[in-house]
């Protein structure tokens, strides 16, 4: 579609996307939601690739406060991507979307192993690739993982989906003030200490200068709106 201001992009959800209303796990019904917003944008002519996170199904540092080993939680957070990865898999699948998972943690018998040439390949023949099990080592967040794919890709833009409108300098939940910044720089971002996204992914995507564009993934025009140009969210770059 000509106007487009993204052609290919890495679209980072949480699981707590998944979970709905639920307090833990996947509702298959906002995972279809999920899906609808993309096929949306897929069919604009993006290309579009996705990380998820595992939080709906596991969250390491309740492991740790009990004394679980760091890399032991660590690992059962990537196999609660590859979960969530499949079925978003499923869902876009079952509306036309032709996708494929690939897994930092080799498992062939459910996911392709995660080879960057064949990513681009995929995306190149207009299918979504989901990338399941972080960076496929310990002590990452999937926000790096994120960050470390969009840059292995050649994506345009990193896209945090959240549950608010931008990046504000407080909780907006919390606190009826906050002030939403439209754009802010890598070191104002890291500087602020905004727990928006970690400061390890901030900063591979300012060493790489990757555009990093923070929106609410449940405004149903936002992520439409971003491709097009217009300004939504916040925009965090050079």
């Amino acid at each position: 579609m000509n106007g487009l201001k993204y052609h290919r992009i890495l679209l980072k959800l949480s699981g707590e996307a998944l979970m709905g209303e639920q307090e833990y796990g996947i509702d298959p019904g906002r995972a279809e939601w999920i899906a609808e917003r993309v096929r949306e944008v897929h069919e604009m002519g993006v290309d579009v690739a996705i990380v998820m996170g595992g939080g709906n199904l596991w969250r390491g540092r309740e492991g740790l406060e009990h004394g679980m080993d760091r890399a032991t939680a660590d690992y059962m957070g990537m196999l609660a991507t590859v979960m969530n990865a499949l079925a978003l898999m499923d869902a876009l699948e079952r509306i036309g979307v032709w996708t494929r998972v690939q897994t930092a943690i080799e498992m062939r018998s459910v996911a392709e192993p995660y080879i960057r040439r064949r990513a681009i390949r995929h995306l190149e023949k207009g299918r979504v690739v989901i990338f399941g099990g972080g960076t496929g080592n310990p002590y990452f967040s999937t926000d790096t993982a994120a960050a470390l794919r969009a840059m292995e890709i050649d994506a345009d833009v990193l896209i945090k989906a959240t549950k608010v409108d931008g990046i504000y300098d407080s909780d907006p939940r919390l606190n009826p003030g906050a002030s939403r910044f439209n754009e802010l720089s890598y070191i104002d971002f890291l500087n602020r200490r905004l727990g928006v996204m970690d400061s390890t992914a901030v900063s591979l995507c300012m060493e790489n200068k990757l555009p990093i564009l923070v929106l609410n993934l449940w405004d149903p025009d936002a992520l439409r709106q971003a491709l097009l140009g217009d300004a939504v969210g916040t925009l965090v770059y050079a």
